[in-house]
C-alpha cells in the first residue's frame, strides 16, 4: 500500500518508523580520514598511524560480519545516538519464502528498484509490494489501482476508504491489512470511536456490514434485494457511485486477504507484531529463522524433498501436452462439457480446507464487523447447492467493465488491465524448464477457482482440471481462496514442490485476482438487476 508521509526523518527515526532490512539498509558509517594517527606535516602519511587505521578497518569488517543483519546496525547506531530503533521480528517480509531470494530480485531487476524506489518516495514500501516484486509488471499495475481506490478523486471520503478496508479485512482475520488501514485512517482524521467496534461507525457504513459478509463468504446468494437496501435507506442511504466504489474495495480487500495469507506476509516493521525492542541473539540464529524458512536446516529440509518430488514438473507437462493432443483430436458434446462442470463444481465443495479447523478471530479483529461464525465452510457441512453463473449471460468484459467505468471513472480501465496482466503474466517457464506454453495451466487454475463460486465458462472443459491440478494444490487454492486465515506454510510448501517461490507467487495473483473478478461479477450483476 502507497502512504504519503510527511513527517522528517529525525521524526520517523524516534516514531520506531524505519523500515525492515528488506526494504532499507542503513550504511555503516565509514572511519573519518582524520581517525587515530591523523596526517603527518604536508600530506605525507604517519606509517603509525595508517597501521592503527588498518587494524581498526579489520576489526571494523569483522564487527560487520557479525552483524550481518540491518537490524543489528541499526541498532547499533541507535544505541550511538541515543534513540530506541526497533527491528524487525523474524527475518524478511515473508514467512513462507527466504529473505535472500526475495531481496535479489530488487538487486537484479532494474524495473522492480525503480517501481520499490517510487513507491518508498511516497511515503512507504510495504512487505506485500516488496513480495509482489517478483512480477514488477504486475506490481506496476496493483499500486497504480490500489493508490487511485485510495487518493485519487472518487465518491467516497478517504476516511470511509480506510474504514471499508478494515471492514474487508477483518472479514478474514487479516491482522496485517488491518493494522495497515487502522494507521491510514487516522492519519487521513479519521474518529478513533469508529475503531472501537463497528457499532461505533456511522449507520451509513454499518448498513455495509450485510454487504461485507455475502460478498466475503457467499457471493452467490447477493440479489438485488440487498442493493435495494442500501440504495433506498431512509436515512443514509448510498448512492450507486459510491456503492460501485465501496464494492471495489471491499472485492479489493478480501482478495488482498488471501494473498497476504498465501504469501506468509509477515506484520511491517512500523506495525503492531512487527518489531522488538529486544537485542538479536548473540549466536545470530533464532527459532524464527526455522519458522521463516530462513535457516539451514529449513534449506537443508528443502532440498530433500525436491529430491523426492523429482520429475513432478515432466509429469505435469507431459499431461498438458496429452490434454493438448485431445484437443485437437475430438471436442466433447455441451452436455458432456455441463455434466464435467457440475461435477467438478460438486466435488470443490468436498475439498477440505486446512483440515477444516475452527478459527475464531480476535476481538481486535472481530470488532470490525458481525457475525464472525458466517463463512464458506458453513455452506459445505451442510450441502447446499451453489447455483450455475453462466459468464455467457453476465461477463466482466461485456457488463462489468461498462457499469464500473459508468459509475466511477477510469476504475474499470485500471481493474481490467490488472486482471488481464495476472491472467496473461507468463515467462514461458516451468521450474527449470524454459520455452513452455503454459496458457492451459493458467486458464486450469483461474476456471477451477471461479468454479468453486458456481461460475461456469460453456467453452470450457472442466475435465482439464483434475489432470492438471493435484489434490494438494485443490486444498492450498479453496483455503486460501475461501478461509485465507487457514493457509500454513505446510500447505504452500505442499504443492509444486519442484518450482521456485516467483512461481508460486505468480499463482498467488491469480487466485487473487480470479477470486476478486468472482466476487465482482456477483456484485455488479445484482446492481445491474436493480438498475432494470
Amino acid at each position: 500500500m502507497v502512504m504519503v508521509d510527511r513527517t522528517s526523518q529525525e521524526d520517523r527515526c524516534k516514531a520506531g518508523l524505519l523500515q525492515s532490512s528488506s526494504v532499507v539498509r542503513i550504511q555503516d558509517r565509514q572511519p573519518s580520514n582524520t581517525g587515530v594517527g591523523g596526517w603527518k606535516g604536508e600530506g605525507e602519511e604517519n606509517e603509525k598511524g595508517r597501521k592503527v587505521r588498518m587494524e581498526g578497518k579489520k576489526r571494523g569488517e569483522a564487527k560487520r560480519a557479525r552483524e550481518s543483519s540491518s537490524g543489528q546496525r541499526i541498532s547499533a547506531i541507535g544505541q550511538d545516538i541515543g534513540v530506541r530503533i526497533p527491528r524487525p521480528l523474524g527475518n524478511g517480509p515473508s514467512r513462507f519464502i527466504p529473505e535472500k531470494e526475495i531481496l535479489q530480485v530488487s538487486k537484479v531487476d532494474a524495473r522492480t528498484q525503480s517501481i520499490f524506489e517510487e513507491a518508498f518516495s511516497l511515503g512507504h514500501l510495504d512487505n506485500i509490494s516488496v513480495v509482489m516484486g517478483f512480477h514488477p509488471q504486475y506490481l506496476e499495475s496493483f499500486l497504480r489501482t490500489q493508490h487511485y481506490l485510495l487518493q485519487m478523486d472518487g465518491p467516497l471520503s478517504l476516511h470511509y476508504r480506510h474504514y471499508i478496508g478494515i471492514m474487508a479485512a477483518a472479514r478474514h482475520q487479516c491482522s496485517y491489512l488491518v493494522n495497515l488501514h487502522v494507521n491510514d485512517f487516522l492519519q487521513v482524521g479519521g474518529d478513533p470511536k469508529w475503531l472501537n467496534g463497528l457499532e461505533g461507525a456511522p449507520q451509513k457504513l454499518q448498513a455495509l456490514g450485510e454487504l461485507n459478509k455475502i460478498l466475503a463468504h457467499r457471493p452467490w446468494l447477493l440479489t438485488k434485494t440487498h442493493i435495494e437496501s442500501l440504495l433506498k435507506a431512509e436515512e443514509n442511504s448510498w448512492s450507486l457511485a459510491e456503492l460501485i466504489h465501496a464494492v471495489v474495495l471491499l472485492t479489493h480487500y478480501h482478495s488482498l486477504a488471501s494473498f497476504t495469507f498465501g504469501c506468509g506476509i509477515t506484520p511491517d516493521i512500523h506495525t503492531e507484531g512487527g518489531h522488538t525492542f529486544r537485542p538479536p541473539s548473540l549466536s545470530g540464529y533464532c527459532v524464527c529463522d526455522i519458522a521463516n524458512g530462513n535457516g539451514a536446516l529449513e534449506e537443508l529440509l528443502g532440498n530433500q524433498q525436491v529430491a523426492e518430488v523429482s520429475g513432478e514438473v515432466e509429469v505435469l507437462m507431459e499431461r498438458m501436452k496429452q490434454l493438448q493432443e485431445c484437443r485437437d483430436e475430438e471436442e466433447a458434446s455441451q452436455e458432456e462439457m455441463t455434466t464435467r462442470f457440475e461435477r467438478e463444481k460438486t466435488e470443490s465443495m468436498l475439498v477440505s480446507t486446512a483440515e477444516d479447523d475452527e478459527c475464531m478471530p480476535s476481538r481486535d479483529v472481530s470488532r470490525h464487523f458481525e457475525d464472525p461464525s458466517y463463512g464458506y465452510q458453513d455452506f459445505s457441512r451442510r450441502g447446499e447447492h451453489v447455483p450455475t453463473f453462466r459468464v455467457q449471460d453476465y461477463s466482466w468484459e461485456d457488463h462489468g467493465f461498462s457499469l464500473v467505468n459508468r459509475l466511477y471513472p477510469d476504475v474499470g480501465q485500471l481493474l481490467d488491465e490488472k486482471f488481464q496482466i495476472a491472467y496473461n503474466l507468463t515467462y514461458n517457464t516451468m521450474a527449470t524448464h524454459q520455452g513452455v506454453d503454459t496458457s492451459m495451466l493458467r486458464r486450469a487454475i483461474w476456471n477451477y477457482i471461479h468454479c468453486m463460486f458456481g461460475i461456469r465458462y460453456d467453452d470450457y472443459d472442466y475435465g482439464e482440471i483434475n489432470e492438471l491440478l493435484d489434490r494438494s494444490f485443490k486444498v492450498y487454492i479453496k483455503t486460501m481462496v475461501c478461509s485465507p486465515e487457514k493457509t500454513t506454510k505446510r500447505m504452500y510448501e505442499s504443492f509444486w514442490r519442484q518450482f521456485q517461490h516467483s512461481e508460486k507467487v505468480h499463482v498467488n495473483l491469480l487466485l487473487m485476482e480470479a477470486r476478486m473478478q468472482a466476487e465482482l461479477l456477483y456484485a455488479l450483476r445484482a446492481i445491474t438487476r436493480y438498475m432494470t
